[in-house]
């Protein structure tokens, strides 16, 4: 048995923070750091490839800079027996270096904190939660905010966070005039596709991520996906690179083209940080800044600088808010009553729909699809069909690599299945293959017409949304935002609905009896 230490600091492998609180005043003599590799947490959902490895090779890496700077790490290696579950492997830290207390940044998940807190209540050991630096607004505060709102918006949470840290606010009102440029920000890239433009820095696996993509495959054999393009930032001066080039190449075009899609183009001008500002690689103040550098040197226009500053300013902090406020049940939600199984090709890839064959591909090949490709291709077929919100939140938490609960279980249960009756997102973002037609290439080369809503070659898209609209009449037709959608169906003829309903109901059918087996 090891001697005792005083604090034995408990570092999550979501935390990676090179400032973190409990680092920067932990003492080398008398504290010891703690890292786990858990076997059950790639077993809980059955985690990409790609995602298993981008924690354990940023956590390994991380380890040996704290190793660099002189402080004692206890490293729990996912081959070690201890390494079984999170629990076991912490309870046999702490048996062996009998700490005083133990210290950790809090936990970005419900489980998460429930369990460290049942094991020290166990063990009659003091615990010390310290507060999260890495994001722009507390849980405290957003609380605070909460309560002094009669609605909940994310637009006024937006809004208050500008002020509050003074982002692109000149004299007390909004930068250009306005607060979001969202008319600006919804472009296609029309018939001629967006050109050549580099795709993402690579940063090519070195020694430590090569072992650990062996590691995995050896591991988790049959988890679905692959880590063969494994090419993301594991260490924190690989993410400032990835910062750099996006700021560089891609953030001039991003606000107009952010909701734009093409065939084979997993990147476009998407910044494909949230993997290091989720690991805590990058703080989201630096993110802005750098962006808010770029737009005053004349480098990058306000309708891509505001957008980007949304989307972590605005819907990053407000979705941790939400998901901290509302409590753990909000993850048994399902407002619309869906109860459809998850279609199997959802983890294969294996079907006949060209946007979704393309989007599931690239999520197996890279554990990555950007946010537009979340919402209203994967997302959207989700909720059109009714699959439980559940089955979904469960796939996007194993298959995307930026995928941490705490902020993709808002977004999917919320914001794409409107699973919380509306408290994220105040309507459905239910639409029909037309709209993917506009925003994308898919339909050229698909065999079913975004047109249509009948027949054999009938967009299954276009079929569900006006299934979606018939099942969801009662609710939603006198919506102030969404009625409008609920008012076009009334143009449909009676026969014409029947035959909707029936060529709905053949489909789901068939996708019931192919439902996923994960």
């Amino acid at each position: 048995m090891s001697s005792a230490c005083h604090d034995l600091i408990l570092v999550l492998g979501d935390q990676l923070d090179h400032r973190s609180p409990v680092l920067l005043d932990a003492d080398p003599a008398h504290d010891r750091v703690l890292m786990v590799e858990a076997r059950s947490e790639s077993q809980r959902v059955p985690s990409h490839p790609a995602r298993t490895t981008l924690f354990l090779a940023a956590m390994r890496h991380f380890a040996d800079q704290l190793r660099q700077q002189g402080l004692r790490v206890i490293y729990i290696a996912i081959e070690q027996a201890e390494a079984e579950s999170f629990e076991s492997a912490l309870e046999y830290a702490i048996g062996e270096h009998r700490p005083a207390r133990l210290r950790a940044v809090e936990a970005g998940e419900h489980g998460v904190a429930r369990r460290i807190e049942a094991l020290c209540e166990r063990l009659q050991l003091p615990l010390e939660w310290v507060e999260d630096s890495h994001f722009l607004c507390s849980r405290e505060e957003f609380l605070a905010w909460r309560h002094s709102k009669g609605t909940l918006l994310m637009e006024n949470f937006y809004r208050w966070m500008r002020r509050r840290h003074d982002i692109l606010m000149l004299d007390g009102k909004p930068e250009g005039g306005r607060w979001n440029f969202d008319r600006d920000n919804r472009k296609g890239f029309g018939r001629q596709g967006p050109g050549l433009l580099p795709a993402p820095l690579a940063h090519p696996p070195d020694r430590i991520t090569a072992e650990v993509q062996g590691l995995v495959a050896q591991q988790f054999p049959h988890n679905p996906g692959s880590s063969e393009t494994f090419s993301w930032p594991v260490t924190r001066e690989q993410a400032i690179a990835s910062l750099q080039d996006f700021v560089r190449h891609r953030l001039p075009d991003f606000g107009r083209f952010q909701d734009a899609m093409w065939v084979g183009s997993p990147w476009l001008y998407h910044a494909a940080l949230s993997t290091a500002i989720n690991l805590k690689l990058l703080h989201p103040r630096e993110v802005i800044t750098a962006v808010l550098d770029a737009h005053r040197d004349g480098l990058a226009p306000l309708n891509s600088v505001e957008g980007f500053v949304r989307q972590v300013v605005g819907w990053r902090e407000y979705v941790r808010g939400i998901y901290w406020s509302e409590g753990e049940d909000y993850l048994e939600r399902n407002a619309l009553q869906a109860e459809q199984a998850l279609p199997a090709f959802y983890w294969t890839g294996d079907t006949d729909m060209a946007c979704l064959r393309d989007v599931v591909s690239q999520v197996l090949a890279h554990g990555y699809a950007h946010h537009i490709q979340r919402l209203m291709v994967t997302g959207l077929f989700a909720l059109l069909l009714g699959v439980r919100p559940q089955a979904l939140h469960r796939w996007f938490l194993a298959t995307h690599v930026d995928a941490i609960e705490w902020v993709e279980a808002p977004n999917t249960l919320g914001m794409s299945q409107y699973a919380d009756g509306g408290l994220l997102a105040s309507k459905p973002y239910a639409a029909s293959g037309r709209y993917i037609q506009r925003m994308s290439n898919h339909c050229s080369g698909c065999r079913y017409d975004p047109g249509k809503s009948t027949g054999s070659d009938a967009c299954p898209y276009t079929t569900l949304y006006w299934d979606f609209l018939m099942r969801h009449r009662e609710r939603f037709a006198s919506h102030p935002r969404a009625g409008m959608q609920w008012r076009m169906l009334e143009k449909l003829a009676p026969a014409q609905r029947g035959a909707i309903r029936r060529q709905a109901d053949r489909l789901k059918e068939r996708l019931a009896t192919a439902s996923a087996s994960w």
